[in-house]
């Protein structure tokens, strides 16, 4: 089966401890990057936000709720998130990258 991604209205740019910065424009995208790039694997926020994405991935809560939650889950590990530029209609980020906004 087949999970269909669900993008977020808007992007978050999130700065990782090596000072570097990375842009999630989904929910697939901040789950992934949850799973296995996380530099805290606990926490109730950490908790939450893999909750969160894997149901809204499931069409059982809305976006915005993953979307926040992954905030929350960012704050937890002393990962600054702000919200990133709107991407162009149909684009989305891909793995690894970094967006210029």
């Amino acid at each position: 089966m087949t999970i269909r991604d669900v993008p977020w209205t808007h992007p978050l740019k999130v700065t990782l401890r090596s000072g570097l910065e990375r842009t999630f424009g989904s929910v697939y995208e901040a789950l992934d990057f949850l799973e296995h790039e996380w530099p805290l694997k606990r926490g109730a926020r950490y908790e939450r936000a893999i909750s969160s994405c894997r149901r809204a991935l499931n069409r059982m809560t809305p976006a915005a709720v993953a979307r926040e939650a992954f905030i929350a889950a960012c704050l937890e590990a002393g990962l600054p998130a702000v919200m990133a530029a709107p991407l162009p209609h149909g684009r989305s980020v891909q793995r690894g990258a970094s967006a210029v906004v």
